[in-house]
């Protein structure tokens, strides 16, 4: 490109010079003539350039010839030198060989200069091995370090020129390791002193700091020495005994043996003599380590160079050691609620702000990038034993709690009542605070914890029920064969029905404060078979508890319908005497139970009534006595009525329709005109549709005066009639069978 530009250039002023020339027409005729001048100029200067440019490469070549010429003479010079040298060296040999005497009075004159040197400290060694000895005695440590530094640096300067002067000679080496024999002695002492220290570093940071530093800087006096022993070891082979001693080495040992010591030591007792020895022990390890780590961080760092790393140093040594103790209580055959005291330690109290995640100790501990101290693999191990040993405990513990249970059901004195006045027995209370108990320990360890062991009591609930249920069905069955026996039997009796709607209760707050509700679920199959078992318990208490009323009503129900009745027996005000007393108990059977009883009672009063006008133990004579027997039928009807719905207060049912049934019957009997009677039993059978015909006969049986063409004309003609019966109605005739031979008959 700079070839490009000159053309240009030169281009540009030929451009000018030729519009210099041809200014004027009449110059254009000496073109010819300039074209001329111009190539003879050009000629001329390429002739200027080539003799320049030969005179150049001339004088290049003269100046090479020169150059070459003063080479050769410098080369025969340096051929002259080493002939004359090589001459001087062949001569001067014998002289060296002379010379060996001077070398080794040289190499002699440097040692006797040593032990000359060394001489002072020589003679002085037993004496400055006794006054160190009192240094260290006394406990001025760095003044005896400073004298045993310099006993060593005598025999060490000693021994390296023996090493010197002949490698070889063990003999005098050992007379000199001899000679300093005491020395060795006194590192020993000196060393153990500082590990003493070093042991108690904690405590002695806080007493007498000073000293911690002494022996810091003893130990890093060591280190350096130690450098310098291996530096010229490697240069000459030499190194002096007992070299190097590492002594930060051993001093970070010491303190590892130290904080195993401290953890370990920390048991104090044993199961046998205390049952709670594992989570004292877990809480004086806590105490220690937290402590310990805390004087570590503010106090203990700044007695030791940075490059120690001390406080890191030993907070890996504390976790190390940790995980050491927690791997053996671990393998230990732990009972369950040590298990657990040992996890939620490991798992939960280790990181949180009571221990490592204590805010003074960051931001230097950081919980998050701590080890595990035991594997999840152990965690695993110990969960899974946990949970075993404790189904077997719950096993036991419901079953014993059943059995207590059960001594109370034949106590001569009423169960306890709660606030409300219902009976109860402590059966749920004992299960549930034992269930409370387990799942709150196990929520100290995590959720998924606190939920199996939840599931683990529902499910140990759903057995130990069928157990209860069984274990009533059998009190009741002992109760029958001697009802003299338990004195407390409806009490009792009354305590397990209530005892139910306990369990139903407790169970639904267990699941509110303990299960997620999206675990919900996987219970809801279990929590119905619970529920569902404890309503047939309470029905069959509650009917086993009518069964009772119903034995004592046996004598009064047998009065009725009979001529005795007829006469004017009390049966009736007996029999709701004895109804109402047996309810002054029932009282004390929780609502939802109760208002079944009510029921069940009137209705089953009811149909024995009804049983016993079945049972044809009377035939009136005559409308008088019809009359009479009726009025008595609607009377005591009433007394029913009023009865119940005395027993019924408040819980607003009504059970008026199952007196009217009396009162229905009562009125066929009643009637005086017999061309009526077909009219007045289709207005019964219409109402009560589950009446059948024997039913029927067996009333106009009862009421005396109807033929048997009577009686089989109207049972015939009822059959098309149409029935409207009360939409409340529940069939109640459906239970009452009746004899086919009729009792006079029998006694005739």
């Amino acid at each position: 490109s700079t070839m490009e530009e000159t053309d240009r250039e030169a281009v540009a002023t030929a451009v000018q010079r030729v519009a210099g020339m041809l200014q004027r027409p009449d110059q254009l005729d000496k073109v010819e003539q300039y074209r001329r001048r111009e190539a003879r100029k050009k000629a001329s200067v390429e002739a200027r350039l080539k003799v320049q440019t030969i005179q150049s490469q001339l004088d290049g070549v003269r100046t090479g010839l020169s150059q070459l010429h003063n080479a050769l003479n410098d080369v025969k010079d340096i051929q002259q030198s080493l002939i004359d040298v090589n001459k001087d060296w062949r001569q001067s040999i014998n002289t060296i060989e002379n010379l060996k005497d001077v070398k080794d009075a040289v190499v002699q004159h440097s040692q006797l200069a040593a032990a000359v040197e060394n001489l002072k400290n020589i003679f002085s060694v037993p004496e400055i091995v006794r006054e160190t000895h009192d240094l260290i005695e006394r406990g001025e440590l760095l003044q005896a370090h400073r004298k045993l530094m310099d006993l060593e640096c005598s025999r060490d300067n000693l021994m390296y020129e023996q090493y010197r002067m002949d490698s070889k000679n063990t003999h005098d080496m050992n007379l000199i390791h001899t000679y300093f024999g005491d020395m060795q002695k006194l590192s020993e002492e000196l060393a153990k002193q500082l590990w003493m220290v070093v042991q108690r570093s904690l405590v002695t940071v806080r007493r007498d700091p000073t000293l911690l530093v002494s022996v810091v800087r003893i130990i890093e006096r060591e280190e350096k020495i130690d450098r310098r022993m291996l530096d010229r070891k490697k240069q000459t082979g030499f190194i002096p005994p007992g070299r190097p001693k590492k002594w930060k080495e051993k001093m970070f040992n010491i303190l590892e043996r130290t904080v195993s010591t401290r953890i370990e030591g920390t048991q104090a007792d044993t199961r046998e003599s205390d049952k709670m020895w594992l989570v004292r022990h877990l809480e004086i390890i806590r105490k220690y380590v937290l402590d310990d780590l805390l004087v570590a961080k503010t106090l203990l760092d700044q007695c030791f160079p940075p490059h120690y790393d001390i406080f890191n140093r030993l907070l890996n040594m504390y976790h190390q050691a940790l995980a050491t103790r927690m791997q053996e209580l671990a393998a230990e055959d732990l009972e369950a609620n040590e298990i657990v005291s040992l996890l939620s330690w490991v798992l939960n109290t280790y990181n949180s702000a009571e221990m490592m995640g204590n805010s003074e100790l960051s931001p230097e501990v950081d919980v998050n990038s701590l080890d595990p101290l035991i594997s999840q693999n152990v965690v695993d191990q110990l969960l899974s034993k946990y949970m075993s040993t404790l189904t077997s405990n719950i096993i036991g513990w419901l079953r014993k709690a059943l059995e207590t249970d059960k001594k109370d059901w034949i106590k001569e004195t009423e169960p306890e009542a709660d606030q409300d006045g219902y009976y109860q027995t402590t059966l749920p209370a004992i299960v549930f605070q034992m269930f409370e108990q387990n799942l709150q320990v196990a929520a100290q360890i995590n959720e998924d914890l606190k939920t199996k062991v939840l599931l683990l009591c529902l499910q140990q609930m759903n057995s130990f029920l069928t157990r209860y249920k069984d274990e009533a069905q059998l009190y009741k069955e002992d109760h029958l064969k001697n009802r003299q026996y338990p004195q407390c039997y409806v009490q009792y009796m009354i305590a397990v029905i209530n005892n139910c709607q306990t369990f139903k209760e407790s169970i639904i707050s267990l699941k509110r404060k303990y299960l997620k509700m999206e675990m919900e679920d996987t219970l809801s199959i279990s929590h119905a078979n619970m529920d569902a078992t404890l309503d047939v318990i309470a029905k069959e208490g509650c009917s086993s508890l009518l069964d009772e009323v119903f034995m004592d009503l046996e004598p009064h129900l047998n009065e009725l319908m009979t001529k005795k009745w007829l006469m004017g027996s009390n049966a009736v005000g007996t029999i709701c005497v004895t109804v109402e007393d047996y309810f002054n108990d029932f009282a004390k059977i929780k609502k939802p139970y109760k208002k079944t009883m009510t029921l069940e009672a009137h209705r089953r009063v009811v149909v024995e009534y009804i049983r016993a006008i079945m049972l044809k133990r009377i035939s009136f004579k005559n409308a008088e006595e019809r009359k009479e027997g009726a009025e008595r039928m609607i009377k005591e009807a009433e007394q029913f009525r009023f009865l119940f719905k005395k027993l019924a207060a408040g819980s607003g049912e009504d059970t008026e329709g199952l007196c009217d049934i009396i009162e229905a019957i009562a009125e066929v009997i009643k009637l005086t005109d017999p061309s009526l009677l077909y009219l007045e039993v289709s207005t019964l059978v219409s109402k009560y549709p589950d009446i059948r015909d024997d039913h029927i006969a067996a009333l106009l049986t009862v009421r005396g005066d109807a033929s048997r063409d009577m009686k089989q004309t109207i049972i015939e003609t009822l059959d098309q009639g149409p029935s409207q019966p009360n939409p409340n109605y529940v069939p109640i005739f459906k239970e009452i069978t009746v004899p086919t031979i009729t009792v006079p008959k029998l006694l005739k």
